[in-house]
């Protein structure tokens, strides 16, 4: 049987479970890792940037493809700036496009997105822009040269789940580049239901790392993501609008 992985800037990944670090710690780390199997973990580049405890890189282990993101950028200029600053310290060629103007709802600016997406793929970066999701957005990004689109289930931080959830699925259903669904999910369940629409993988974090058992927790988003991946790839049973339908005969059982 051939091995189910997607694929990002020409590297397989057979883990669909992404770290979102930005409430990191050793412990949250380790579990991702070791727990949920994650080979992708996202850091903010101030903190790839400093020396001593503060330093993410001195805690993820080799073989773990870093993503690192543009946290704090506000405009395309910006966030084209932070993404040269991590390939310059050695974090690679993969970056998560986030820019943001609005400090309250921290809901990313579509449209300086796809220009940051389409300057850095000129650039030769493998751009993952993360996005409100609206359909006319993700079709820019498709042709920025995006190596996929990241939609926001709900606020960052916020641990609602899927409050985006009939604009994620135009975005599955319409976008042929992998859907990586980020920020909002809180329950292992919310994560399997998005991996049986079809998205191709999660990033998770503050569910996880406010969870009361962190490498707990981890296990079941890793087994959530799973299971909704393999529903998924089943094809799952119709559903009726009316009525019921036995599942055993009925003929003949009340007869004398």
């Amino acid at each position: 049987m051939e091995q189910d992985v997607f694929k990002l800037g020409g590297q397989e990944f057979s883990s669909r479970f992404i770290l979102g670090s930005g409430k990191y710690n050793v412990e949250l780390i380790q579990a991702a890792v070791e727990q949920a199997g994650a080979q992708i973990i996202t850091l903010a580049v101030r903190r790839a940037n400093s020396d001593g405890a503060g330093n993410i890189l001195d805690y993820i282990p080799q073989g773990v493809t870093l993503l690192p993101n543009t946290s704090g950028a506000r405009d395309a200029t910006e966030a084209v700036r932070i993404a040269r600053l991590s390939r310059e310290l050695g974090c690679g060629n993969f970056v998560k496009v986030e820019i943001m103007r609005d400090s309250k709802y921290l809901l990313p600016d579509n449209p300086e997105t796809v220009k940051a997406t389409e300057l850095l793929t000129k650039e030769g970066f493998v751009v993952l822009p993360y996005m409100y999701p609206d359909l006319n957005t993700a079709r820019d990004l498709v042709n920025a040269g995006a190596a996929a689109v990241m939609p926001l289930a709900a606020p960052i931080g916020s641990n609602k789940g899927l409050a985006t959830r009939e604009f994620i699925q135009i975005l599955i259903d319409e976008i042929e580049l992998p859907i990586i669904v980020d920020a909002g999910i809180g329950r292992p369940s919310q994560a399997c239901e998005v991996m049986e629409m079809g998205a191709a993988a999660v990033m998770a974090n503050t569910a996880i790392a406010t969870a009361g058992d962190i490498p707990q927790m981890a296990r079941a988003f890793k087994k959530a993501i799973e299971a909704g991946r393999e529903a998924y790839l089943s094809g799952l049973g119709r559903v009726r609008e009316r009525g019921a339908e036995a599942s055993s005969p009925l003929t003949g059982f009340l007869r004398d």
